[in-house]
């Protein structure tokens, strides 16, 4: 299952938005939608979860370019949300190298369950003739700007070890716990 939404810190403290990512295709949509979320050129965090695989934060300071932070590109990669921010350049890739030539497999439902119960059993046990397989070019582990929450309170040491329910401690430390909670 996958939830998303927008944090944007306001004169008040922070604002938090749900939000649909169906219309999003790059990242420039994603930074396009946190700017429209603000009404100034106030920080806007973008939060994706796929419960239990990832957790992606984008960061967006006015016009500024989006910093990311993903948790797992591997399991990102296999994900339809996911590849929105694993860019060529996150990844040190090539330009214009596309995840679908990749030998991935991709998540295509939109709450991340996979389409066969049967795939997860292959998945736990490390094989199985559909057992998502991953291109070299994916590192397994944390990608992006591990740092993008420092000077909101979150430490990359702190980043880096959360676990299932990062977004609700990422809310925490930044005081917005109440206003995620709301629209989650």
């Amino acid at each position: 299952m996958y939830f998303a939404a927008l944090l944007a810190r306001t004169e008040d403290g922070w604002e938090a938005s749900d939000t649909e990512l169906d219309d999003v295709e790059t990242l420039s949509d994603l930074a396009d939608l946190a700017r429209e979320a603000s009404a100034e050129d106030d920080t806007v965090l973008i939060l994706i979860e796929q419960e239990g695989g990832w957790f992606g934060v984008v960061r967006v300071d006015g016009e500024d370019d989006p910093r990311i932070y993903v948790s797992d590109a591997a399991a990102a990669a296999r994900s339809s949300y996911g590849e929105i921010l694993l860019t060529d350049e996150l990844l040190g890739r090539e330009p214009g190298t596309d995840l679908d030539d990749l030998d991935l497999d991709l998540d295509a439902t939109e709450d991340g369950d996979p389409d066969d119960p049967d795939d997860d059993d292959a998945a736990e046990s490390g094989g199985g003739a559909d057992t998502p397989t991953t291109d070299s070019s994916v590192p397994h582990g944390p990608v992006g700007d591990a740092e993008i929450l420092d000077d909101l309170g979150v430490s990359e040491k702190q980043l880096r070890s959360m676990s299932d329910d990062a977004l609700m401690e990422i809310a925490e430390s930044l005081g917005a716990s109440e206003v995620l909670e709301t629209v989650r």
